[in-house]
């Protein structure tokens, strides 16, 4: 009888170099968050309003999200080493020329080359992970390298911050880019895309029943039928509207506007405002653990926990805007920052979806798909708060109102989808990749 395809064997090698991807993204995290603890900074040094200021988040959100499923098919198809290092390579060079850019339209081309790096790491840390650890321990590695990435936020908020207004802006911002440096070059001496004797499937070229007919090429006809066959699952489908539901509120309290409206419109100091926001990241790395523990056991708590965060978030993000008066109190405040900490655990579901959906050779594509979800909320959230702001005299009740309507239209297709994504996920052929038992998970990181 032949033998079963084995689990990856997890253990210390395995930890060791799924730590070099989590580096490497942990750096990635503070580059992309570092303009968060900038915002108004950013403002005075390139003489800008609202709206132009959110272009920066927007327009690294844009390329980030659009280079998900480029990327996707990337991972894919190269491996992980070789996307990890190009994108290494590309946010390192985009946070030093944001450092040295001496006008707003060389700041912008420096945050879009560092969104295309960026976009590279998250989907190469998941498919670390699924790679070198048991499949079983899939939700877990997958929440534990978001830890990571708050972690990275959190460095933005106490370290960046302060350095930011001691040193200066070049300074504080060059300086930040020799961390990309240092991981690079373990990442090049060390990381290795999977176990010996766990390598992927080779992937099927030419004219086959799956595959593309016509005169295109095997290239054309690969990316076609990775994005057709996982798009065509409705898990795949069930996790990006998950992801895009819960993310974005977080994200851009984070990312951009939690720090001005806690300044100007709640009237506290930078050192209280980014007290608040640090107690985000401290949430989110707390019950980024709960929630990677509960998924990992109990496949029936992803649809609540999905769902009552999108509720629980809606609830104090609409009691801090209809509070009485021209400020919430503290409490409050606080209160709507713990809650916001569950967004990005909650968004990690959305990839517990999509990873049962699909077999390992669409796991970077179908993970792609599921990432775009939250960062298309993302962007359209912050453009539409700049505008919003800027045509109302910096009314953030308003601005921030928009927060709502996408929620709303989020939670509409987790309901419509969930049903269909979880009979299918049930089904004979899929159960052993929809459960993460030890006697099936080969199929889930071969």
């Amino acid at each position: 009888m032949p033998q079963p395809v084995q689990d990856p064997p997890g253990g210390r090698r395995a930890v060791a170099v799924w730590s070099i991807g989590v580096a490497v993204y942990f750096v990635a995290v503070i580059f992309r968050t570092s303009l968060g603890v900038a915002g108004l900074d950013a403002a005075d040094r390139f003489h800008v309003n609202a709206s132009a200021l959110a272009t920066f988040s927007l327009l690294q959100l844009l390329v980030y999200a659009g280079m998900q499923i480029p990327v996707g098919l990337m991972v894919d198809r190269l491996g992980t080493k070789k996307v990890l290092t190009l994108g290494a390579v590309l946010f390192t060079v985009g946070q030093l020329g944001f450092a040295l850019s001496p006008s707003y339209g060389m700041a912008l081309a420096a945050r879009a080359l560092l969104g295309c790096g960026d976009a590279m790491t998250f989907i190469s840390v998941l498919r670390l992970g699924t790679r070198w650890f048991p499949a079983r321990r899939a939700p877990l590695m997958a929440q534990l390298a978001g830890l990571v990435g708050m972690a990275g936020n959190l460095v933005s908020t106490l370290v960046l911050a302060p350095v930011l207004h001691g040193v200066g802006w070049t300074a504080a911002f060059a300086g930040s880019a020799v961390a990309g440096v240092v991981v690079l070059v373990p990442l090049v001496l060390f990381l290795r895309d999977h176990p010996e004797g766990h390598g992927p499937a080779p992937v099927q070229r030419g004219s086959g029943g799956s595959g593309d007919s016509g005169g295109s090429g095997g290239s054309g006809g690969f990316v076609r039928r990775q994005i057709r066959e996982s798009w065509a699952e409705p898990g795949t489908r069930l996790g990006l509207w998950v992801h895009f539901t819960t993310q974005f509120p977080a994200m851009v309290f984070l990312l951009l506007w939690g720090m001005p409206f806690l300044v100007e419109a709640q009237g506290l100091s930078r050192t209280t405002a980014g007290g608040l926001l640090t107690l985000v990241v401290a949430s989110n790395m707390a019950l980024g653990l709960v929630y990677g523990q509960v998924v990992g056991r109990r496949q029936s708590a992803r649809i609540p926990l999905a769902l009552g965060t999108v509720g629980l978030t809606a609830l104090l993000w609409a009691a801090v805007l209809v509070y009485p008066g021209d400020r919430a109190p503290m409490w409050l405040l606080i209160a709507l920052c713990l809650v916001l900490g569950s967004c990005g655990p909650a968004s990690m579901i959305g990839f517990d979806f999509a990873r049962p959906a699909n077999p390992p050779q669409r796991q970077g594509t179908a993970s792609g798909i599921t990432n775009m979800g939250g960062f298309i909320a993302s962007m359209t959230t912050l453009l539409t708060m700049g505008v919003l702001l800027d045509a109302t005299g910096d009314n953030y009740r308003i601005a921030f109102s928009t927060v709502f309507v996408l929620e709303a239209l989020g939670v509409s297709q987790i309901l419509r989808l969930r049903r269909r994504a979880l009979a299918r996920e049930a089904e004979p052929e899929r159960a052993p990749r929809a459960r993460p038992l030890p006697d099936a998970a080969g199929r889930e990181g071969p």
